[in-house]
């Protein structure tokens, strides 16, 4: 992916999800994106033609590794003045794009397989990691709606998915990522510690050098 564009392939696999349960209230789906993963890709393609991936700064004033974009009607982002959502793009002035219903059905799909029916997100942050990129742990808790859960899904390289507890200090889990893999957490667990270790390079067969991640929330 480069300047905001994809590089995109038709994959797919006869494999069955699998459900291992993080915690009380978090539940990993493996490969529970590989059905409609081309479809996301394809459908993100305008998300990003629209508004660019572009790397955030902390409100410390340090630049993250991750390179993000928004859709949905609302957007998360990151200055000096601080975490938040806002309605729209800092780089355009203009709307977030509208999150495709390819997006929309697999979130409330995934969200209630977890156990969670009737999410329905207004947000898809979507992060782009390439090789040596991180998150580092912190939780969701900028959305005025902590009771709907988180749904995760990735996309492209594999990744190690850190889970932890309500403290920083709290003992993670390392749970390896994989294409189409889908984390849902919530309840009790919606404002676990969470973050992605340094993306080891690699080559995917449908997204090279990189990983997309996207994140779907109900921010207000």
């Amino acid at each position: 992916m480069e300047n905001g564009t994809l590089d995109l392939f038709d994959a797919s696999t006869d494999a069955q999800p699998l459900e291992q349960v993080l915690a009380p209230g978090a539940v990993l789906l493996r490969g529970f994106a590989l059905p409609v993963a081309p479809q996301l890709l394809h459908d993100l393609k305008p998300v990003i033609a629209q508004a660019p991936f572009r790397n955030l700064a902390t409100p410390g004033g340090l630049t993250m590794s991750v390179s993000m974009t928004n859709c949905g009607s609302l957007g998360w982002v990151s200055d000096r003045s601080g975490y938040r959502y806002e309605r729209y793009d800092p780089l355009s002035g203009r709307p977030w794009p509208a999150m495709p219903e390819s997006f929309s059905e697999l979130a409330r799909n995934a969200a209630e397989r977890g156990g969670y029916t009737g999410f329905e997100p207004d947000a898809c942050l979507v992060n782009r990691y390439q090789p040596g990129a991180l998150l580092s742990l912190h939780q969701d808790r900028d959305e005025a709606d902590v009771a709907a859960p988180i749904v995760s899904v990735s996309l492209g390289l594999a990744a190690v998915f850190l889970f932890g507890g309500a403290k920083r200090g709290d003992q993670t889990q390392r749970v390896p990522l994989m294409h189409g893999d889908v984390v849902v957490w919530g309840g009790p667990t919606r404002l676990a510690f969470h973050g992605v270790l340094a993306l080891k390079d690699g080559e995917h067969e449908v997204l090279g050098r990189q990983r997309v991640n996207l994140t779907f929330r109900r921010a207000e």
